[in-house]
């Protein structure tokens, strides 16, 4: 340890999100974060339903809060020298392409919230062997369901629609990746040799990787007629990528590379089967440890990869299911609506509402992800009647993100055959108290708020140092919890509202006809 400075020897993890970017650097022994940066990120809306990002943009958004932690870093007397490994966490889904000569991208990033390929998804259910128009078709080999959720439907739009695609992919110039390949190829030297790869968790959400194989399908790959040759190289989680090309981190590893709802995960520590968590952020995402088991749905649910620490090892496999608007439906209220100032002001705003009525809000703006996954939702409010006022929509919105997430546990239950005991949570939503007392009644188990906030960032950066150190127990680290939130309310009450709950769903269904 004496050749390091004050901190001892650190590893970085770039955590890259739909809505900003950030870099931490951590102690390895305490996991401490010794410096910080974050900066957001814009994002694009061509047209309803279509979110986009400048990826080069998304590029150097992250260069920048590398060049500003390090320099947070030397200021207080560290060297970035003294870290030892990089990892990388990011929005998953995202897409991009790009030239491989130029590194210049060929369109925008296509956000994985993106909308655009409900008709891309029409053509494809056609192909379908009987016209059965099957979703779940192709989920014994990805175990995925069609939706326009995914990159491989939105790399197939691409491939339909933009003639700046087009050509690259006749003249074998294009490269595909999601946005934790995008930033390694352009952070090992992009044009000049950078390593175009990408990891199992990431993979397992293109709809083109074998879930059981964790290599690249022939036979996804001939349904979404996608060229092998644009795709990046599968890794694990865990192991040395490439090295840094140029900048303060010149020289250094980029060992570690998960998708962030698994890198949640793992910074949770649920690295046991049969443990769960919830990250609350601009959508919710439960994943349920299963193991390596490979649980296949019959609820709606997906099975991905939850994290491989090291090509020799075997795959950790989950069950995940996706609320697609849960911190979103806040900036809804604050945006569109002008009920809030702030999304922290939501707290304040809901604990005014009055018991009187029962107000239901099914912020399905873009449809229903699990376990519903019905495009054809659209918002409702329902339940108003002359008392209501701004607090009980404010409420019933804090309240969808709840319900949501009870559908999920209990499809999860459902799949599993054994009821979860408690789950552990993290995101930014996290810090309304309201919510999680909320989350813990509509349930009916403990919920337990990391006492580390960071946990997207430090499950990278924890996959990073084993990928260096395979002798590390990434298991044996101690991470405190935080809060634990009981539920409070009545068996009775709690099936009464989740009751009101599903009938609002059933008026949410069929609003956008095809």
């Amino acid at each position: 340890m004496s050749q390091y400075g004050k901190f001892g020897p650190l590893v970085g993890a770039i955590d890259e999100g739909t809505s900003s970017a950030r870099f931490i650097i951590f102690k390895v022994n305490s996991c401490e974060v010794v410096a910080t940066h974050q900066k957001e990120i814009e994002q694009h809306f061509p047209q309803e339903g279509w979110v986009e990002q400048d990826a080069c943009a998304i590029l150097n958004v992250v260069i920048t809060c590398i060049n500003k932690a390090v320099e947070q870093l030397v200021s207080l007397g560290g060297s970035p020298r003294d870290i030892i490994a990089i990892g990388v966490t990011n929005q998953r889904e995202t897409t991009i392409v790009w030239d491989k000569y130029t590194g210049k991208p060929l369109h925008n990033a296509i956000v994985w919230l993106d909308m655009r390929t409900s008709s891309t998804i029409d053509k494809l259910l056609d192909l379908v062997p009987n016209k059965t128009r099957n979703k779940n078709y192709l989920k014994p080999l990805c175990g995925l369901p069609m939706s326009p959720y995914f990159s491989a439907v939105k790399l197939r739009w691409l491939a339909d629609n933009v003639d700046t695609v087009k050509q690259a992919l006749k003249n074998g110039s294009c490269c595909f990746g999601t946005v934790d390949t995008w930033i390694i190829w352009n952070l090992t030297g992009g044009v000049n040799g950078g390593k175009h790869i990408t990891d199992v968790t990431n993979a397992s959400r293109t709809m083109l990787m074998n879930i059981e194989t964790l290599n690249w399908d022939p036979l996804l790959l001939k349904f979404f007629e996608v060229p092998k040759s644009v795709l990046p190289q599968i890794k694990s989680s865990s192991e040395i990528y490439g090295y840094v090309f140029d900048g303060p981190l010149r020289s250094i590893p980029i060992s570690g590379c998960l998708g962030d709802q698994q890198a949640a995960l793992v910074g949770q520590l649920c690295l046991q089967k049969g443990q769960a968590k919830a990250t609350y952020g601009t959508g919710c995402f439960v994943l349920y440890n299963t193991g390596d088991v490979r649980v296949n749905s019959t609820k709606g649910l997906l099975t991905t990869v939850a994290y491989q620490l090291g090509g020799n090892n075997p795959p950790c496999y989950a069950l995940e299911g996706s609320v697609a608007v849960a911190g979103a439906a806040l900036g809804w209220l604050r945006d569109n609506i002008g009920m809030l100032d702030n999304a922290k002001q939501s707290q304040d705003i809901a604990e005014r509402a009055t018991e009187n009525g029962s107000v239901v809000f099914v912020p399905a703006f873009s449809g229903l992800y699990a376990p519903y996954w019905r495009q054809d939702a659209r918002g409702v409010i329902c339940g108003i009647s002359e008392d209501t006022n701004s607090n009980h929509i404010v409420k019933a919105t804090l309240e969808a993100v709840c319900f949501q997430v009870r559908d999920i546990l209990d499809a999860m239950n459902e799949d599993c055959g054994i009821p979860l005991q408690l789950i552990k949570v993290d995101g930014g939503m996290t810090s309304n108290a309201l919510l999680m007392q909320l989350q813990a009644d509509l349930i009916g188990i403990n919920i337990i708020k990391a006492g580390f906030t960071e946990s997207t960032a430090l499950g990278a950066a924890l996959v990073a140092y084993w990928g260096l150190d395979q002798t590390t127990q990434v298991s044996s680290i101690d991470i405190k919890n935080g809060v634990i939130y009981s539920p409070s309310i009545s068996d009775d009450e709690r099936d009464m509202r989740y009751k009101q709950w599903k009938m609002a769903v059933e008026r949410s269904l069929g609003w956008v006809q095809n």
